[in-house]
């Protein structure tokens, strides 16, 4: 692998950030820096962590990215569940985030332990 961009998890991530940045557009105005900010932040984080993992050094360091990688795309499906529960976001939008980003978890879990194992080779000091 050249790049973090040849991930396959990295892709996923963006496409998701992608689509909460289109949905959000239609979420009202006075929730612009409340929950519309929060679910960018959150969808954006995903994509970025996992980029800024692959820039570190170490297996270690990419492990610790790509944890934070994994609890944003937590606090995402989180703010998802919120938003269709308060009415800003359509069922079939929810269903369809909630699918990719269940897809992305799964992916993001299996690269965690790959990293892992990539670690563990490195030292005894990797928990």
């Amino acid at each position: 692998m050249r790049s973090y961009r040849d991930l396959d998890v990295w892709r996923d991530a963006m496409s998701i950030a992608e689509r909460i940045y289109a949905v959000t557009c239609a979420f009202p105005s006075q929730e612009r820096y409340g929950i519309v900010q929060q679910m960018r932040r959150a969808a954006v984080s995903i994509s970025s962590n996992i980029a800024e993992g692959y820039g570190r050094r170490t297996a270690r360091q990419r492990y610790s990215f790509l944890e934070n990688a994994l609890g944003s795309t937590f606090e995402l499906e989180t703010q998802i569940e919120l938003s269709s529960r308060l009415g800003f976001l359509d069922s079939s939008d929810s269903v369809a985030l909630a699918d990719m980003i269940a897809t992305l978890g799964r992916r993001l879990t299996a690269l965690m332990r790959h990293v892992h194992k990539e670690a563990e080779e490195e030292g005894p000091r990797f928990k």
